[in-house]
């Protein structure tokens, strides 16, 4: 299958958003997307663009989507790319676009001369654990994620 990887645009804000609807219901996680089109056009696409997204094709029609942004290390002295959200229709799996787009993202790390490319995989998703292993991804078994919002995000701000 020919798979085609180019740069979203700001026109691409439906189909953006309809691919992430779309991985929250596979992850099982729609009960948590809270984003509407015109905010994550505001930060996609506005004055200051907080994360990127390349969009795959096959045949003129997007079949799946990854929307990443740099991150620092400080180890190392240098940007990195974290990747947020990789996702290719189920219909259109197994072709190799979620490959070609790890392949796009990692010529970008080494054309911005980042020191890595790293994301996070739900310990359930063995099909893409798989696909990851195979393109030589190592898990960082020593490290925990760790978040903060709503409530508590709002109550440590207030504290400063």
């Amino acid at each position: 299958m020919n798979i085609f990887i180019r740069e979203a645009v700001a026109d691409d804000i439906g189909t953006i958003h309809a691919f992430i609807l779309a991985l929250a219901d596979y992850e099982r996680l729609a009960h948590e997307v809270k984003g509407d089109r015109a905010t994550l056009e505001r930060h996609l696409f506005g004055p200051r663009p907080m994360a990127e997204v390349l969009i795959a094709e096959h045949e003129d029609k997007a079949i799946g989507f990854a929307l990443f942004f740099h991150n620092f290390s400080t180890f190392e002295a240098r940007p990195g790319i974290y990747l947020e959200d990789l996702f290719v229709l189920p219909e259109a799996r197994g072709v190799g676009a979620g490959k070609a787009l790890l392949a796009r993202l990692a010529r970008l790390t080494i054309e911005r001369d980042c020191a890595r490319l790293e994301w996070s995989v739900l310990d359930w998703n063995e099909p893409a654990i798989a696909v990851y292993r195979a393109i030589g991804a190592k898990p960082m078994d020593d490290w925990t994620i760790q978040r903060l919002d709503g409530d508590a995000l709002a109550a440590l701000a207030q504290s400063a």
